[in-house]
């Protein structure tokens, strides 16, 4: 019996918060048999060209992709996640997006390291930069120099103490409009996919209003399938994507030991993504 192909349109690494190399991605996504892969780093294409370099070597279609975080303004304003596929890594538009990002990020990260040592948490950036290693300074690399300079018994402490919203070392990132993210990605030439539509914390009817909103922009998919749906958010999110006209997108959002019991591929083993998905939202692209 010959079985359908099996994608995977989330995945996420060491570009940004996974631990396996984008080569290594690529690597696993061939050893699992996949048809084709998508890397959606957050708000990051530095492994793209690795990732692609390995995947053409290995005879599996890599999918450049992006997870870009954007603020709806609208109910508790969730952060929402838009993921770009098939786009021109190297178009103008994309590269001008990521160098405001970095900026901004980097803005963040000093800030941070100033409001901690008002506070007699003395850390520098360059301390935090070297316990990232290379990869995107997240709050967790700060905890981790507070954790090796003494300052905290646990690395949970800084998250509970200082570095979390309302905290004294904590500085508010900057988030790109849902509408700019999704310009974004057209631009570039790729389809623009609202990412995990579960875990904003909004109702089905509310969540419709986002879609209603976001599609003038230009958004094209919608995740139908994902590792923590139910059956019946599944059910729930493929007849919205019926109801709005959206294509239907899906991933696992692997993160390699990050997020352990999530697989390349099939998630939590509830996971079958057909190539199908990836046909229709290709016909959106513009490479």
């Amino acid at each position: 019996m010959q079985y359908p192909p099996i994608i995977d349109l989330h995945a996420h690494s060491t570009a940004s918060d996974g631990t396996y190399s984008p080569a290594e991605v690529a690597e696993l996504a061939k050893k699992l048999g996949l048809s084709a892969i998508a890397l959606t780093d957050h708000d990051t294409i530095d492994g793209l060209d690795e990732f692609q370099k390995t995947g053409n070597a290995l005879g599996i279609e890599t999918i450049p992709g992006i997870e870009f975080a954007a603020l709806w303004e609208k109910h508790h304003r969730p952060e929402i996640h838009l993921v770009g596929l098939g786009f021109d890594p190297a178009h103008p538009a994309l590269l001008s997006r990521m160098q405001e990002i970095r900026q901004s990020r980097d803005l963040r990260n000093s800030k941070m390291c100033e409001k901690l040592s008002s506070i007699g948490l003395h850390i520098t950036i360059e301390e935090v930069a070297a316990n990232a290693g290379g990869e995107i300074i997240t709050r967790a690399h700060f905890a981790n120099v507070l954790l090796q300079k003494g300052y905290i018994a646990k690395k949970e402490d800084a998250f509970s103490r200082y570095i979390s919203p309302g905290l004294p070392g904590y500085v508010e990132r900057e988030f790109l409009t849902p509408a700019l993210c999704i310009q974004t990605i057209k631009e570039a030439g790729g389809a623009a996919v609202l990412a995990h539509p579960t875990l904003y914390g909004l109702s089905l009817e509310q969540l419709e209003e986002l879609c209603e909103e976001l599609i003038p922009y230009g958004l094209d998919g919608i995740e139908c399938q994902y590792s923590t749906y139910s059956p019946a958010e599944t059910k729930a999110i493929t007849a919205l994507a019926e109801k709005m006209d959206l294509l239907p997108s899906g991933g696992s959002d692997f993160h390699g030991k990050n997020k352990p019991n999530i697989h390349l591929g099939s998630g939590k083993s509830n996971l079958a993504i057909p190539y199908r998905f990836w046909e229709e939202l290709k016909k959106r692209t513009q490479k």
